[in-house]
């Protein structure tokens, strides 16, 4: 209880001095407006382990609660890596539940957020948010400010035990932004890694592909991921 009431405090203090609002993001027609608080650093960060459906709360880098969780399936999986909260939000619609967290995921938008499907929890069930029961995320928005750190556990191709995506144009993810990566540091690609897989990235695997003696398709196939040396 005494730890309670110190991290509430804490989260006050953070709240009075903060004057940081961010800039627009955009939300459903009618959803309530974000909190413009700031994170006190280092107070509360998130934690997330895909394969076991959990999220744990770190308050001053000490679980504090855990939760459980839906996570994204195979073909939309969760983005793994460090994050941060930059909005939280109300009332976005049934899917999204009581409460959306959103996280500053470069390729798409991705949260934290409740669902009318609360049976889906403890599964990879989600187009690659992570879902809460509505009554956990609740409690979670209350604790997490705007600027929170999110780190999402896991390999970035995905479970040791699967193939990685094959993924062609018109796709996301941390996997393409990974192949971007890759392509620029050969020098093939010259736009931006941001995981979004567009018409430069088709061209750099076109010309990767031709030069390698694969088909150009621009398509990132198991090959593709070979002769980049992203697996064996």
């Amino acid at each position: 209880m005494i730890e309670m009431r110190r991290f509430l405090v804490r989260i006050v203090q953070t709240i009075l001095i903060s004057a940081l609002i961010l800039g627009a993001v955009p939300r459903p027609a009618g959803a309530d407006p974000s909190l413009p608080i700031v994170k006190d650093n280092g107070l509360v960060t998130i934690e997330v382990y895909p394969l076991k459906h959990k999220l744990v709360v770190l308050l001053d880098h000490l679980p504090y609660r855990t939760f459980s969780v839906a996570v994204g399936n195979p073909d939309t999986p969760t983005p793994v890596g460090e994050y941060l909260v930059i909005y939280k939000g109300k009332n976005w619609g049934p899917s999204f539940g009581s409460r959306w967290i959103g996280l500053n995921v470069p390729w798409g938008t991705y949260g934290i957020h409740g669902t009318n499907r609360p049976y889906s929890i403890g599964q990879h069930a989600s187009h690659g948010c992570i879902r809460m029961r509505n009554r956990d995320v609740e409690e979670l928005y209350e604790m997490v400010p705007v600027g929170t750190k999110v780190t999402i556990h896991g390999h970035v191709l995905g479970e040791a035990n699967r193939e990685p995506r094959v993924v062609a144009e018109g796709d996301v993810g941390a996997e393409v932004q990974l192949i971007q990566n890759r392509l620029q540091s050969a020098g093939y690609f010259h736009g931006e890694c941001n995981g979004k897989f567009r018409f430069s990235t088709t061209a750099a695997i076109k010309k990767f592909q031709k030069e390698n003696g694969l088909v150009p398709d621009g398509i990132a196939t198991l090959e593709v991921y070979e002769k980049l040396g992203l697996i064996e």
